[in-house]
């Protein structure tokens, strides 16, 4: 019979075996090692778990096998859409591989948050760390590489990683828009983009390779990360007294890049041929917005699936890249 909480003892390990009829090696193995044990056998303790209310102690089973089965993901937010698919793909490869993922957010102050996050949690001795970007205060990449436990870094592309690295060059992604924008024969630019470190090296990237194609930077607006659809409209607002003739712009995210495209409808202004906009993150607002939006995208649920693969090697012992390079496309839609 399941016991009430707060009305008897704590639920034993020795007391789900004897449910299960399994001895309590076997739940053990289940918990920690499921690949070790029988399908049926683990479906048999999982139901003799949910029927008990047992909760193992994760710390101490830790400090005995050395595992925890604990993975922390630390993203900068889950308000934007654009980390979600990358981050659910590792959980779900993780979970398939007998780990739980705990999501810790760092904001996007990385020097005033970070620190004190990653103390926490690496005192709870997780088996592996997942972090979205590369940009870390020293003293936060001090604490990592003291941790002896391993990392991956997701998202951007560095040439000094932590641990290991799955992502794409950022800057790369502005010199290519640059000279899509180019190809099409556009001559003027602008951006409007959010503060954190990608944002700005997709900006530089952008910015030179318009300079180094003689064209003219008209404007650069700049937003508080994340940046959104508000932010996108006041920029519109800002670049609409010099439109003419017409402006190419970059935008730091698929958000901005609908605000921007909002209210240059609300203004009447022609799309794409006052103002051409191209978006970044592929989201389903870039696929499904009339017109649709022109958009950088990368495979980020490959990234993400990625990023578990190699980190998992590393748990179990085995070699893995230091550095995975993901490519990126530009996606030409009615906004160019």
């Amino acid at each position: 019979m399941a016991r009430k909480r707060g009305t008897s003892a704590a639920v034993k390990i020795v007391d789900v075996a004897a449910a299960a009829n399994v001895a309590p090696m076997t739940v053990s193995r289940v918990l920690n090692a499921p690949d070790r044990v029988s399908p049926a056998t683990a479906a048999r303790v999982r139901e003799a778990i949910d029927k008990l209310g047992y909760v193992p102690n994760l710390i101490a089973g830790g400090l005995s096998s050395r595992r925890s089965r604990m993975i922390a993901a630390i993203v900068p937010t889950i308000a934007h859409p654009l980390f979600a698919a990358p981050v659910s793909a590792f959980t779900d490869a993780m979970s398939q591989a007998g780990y739980h993922v705990l999501l810790g957010l760092s904001g996007y102050q990385e020097d005033l948050d970070m620190p004190g996050l990653i103390r926490a949690v690496l005192g709870r001795r997780p088996d592996g760390l997942l972090l979205v970007g590369s940009h870390h205060p020293p003293a936060v990449a001090a604490l990592l590489r003291e941790a002896a436990v391993p990392v991956v870094e997701m998202f951007d592309f560095t040439p000094n990683p932590i641990d290991m690295l799955v992502g794409f060059d950022h800057r790369e992604v502005g010199v290519e828009v640059a000279r899509f924008f180019a190809g099409r024969g556009h001559k003027r630019f602008a951006v409007a983009r959010g503060n954190d470190a990608r944002a700005v090296e997709r900006g530089a990237g952008f910015a030179a390779t318009v300079r180094e194609l003689g064209g003219t930077l008209v404007g650069e607006w700049i937003y508080s990360a994340p940046s959104g659809i508000a932010d996108g409209r006041d920029a519109m607002r800002r670049l609409a007294p010099d439109l003419a003739p017409a402006t190419a712009v970059m935008c730091g995210s698929d958000m901005t890049a609908l605000g921007m495209l909002t209210e240059a409808r609300v203004r009447g202004l022609a799309v794409p041929e006052q103002l051409a906009i191209c978006g970044f993150g592929d989201l389903e607002v870039c696929r499904e917005s009339e017109p649709a939006i022109t958009s950088v995208t990368v495979d980020s649920a490959e990234m993400g699936r990625m990023a578990a693969r190699n980190l998992l090697a590393r748990i179990a012992g085995e070699s893995a890249p230091a550095r995975v390079l993901m490519p990126f496309r530009i996606v030409p839609r009615a906004t160019t």
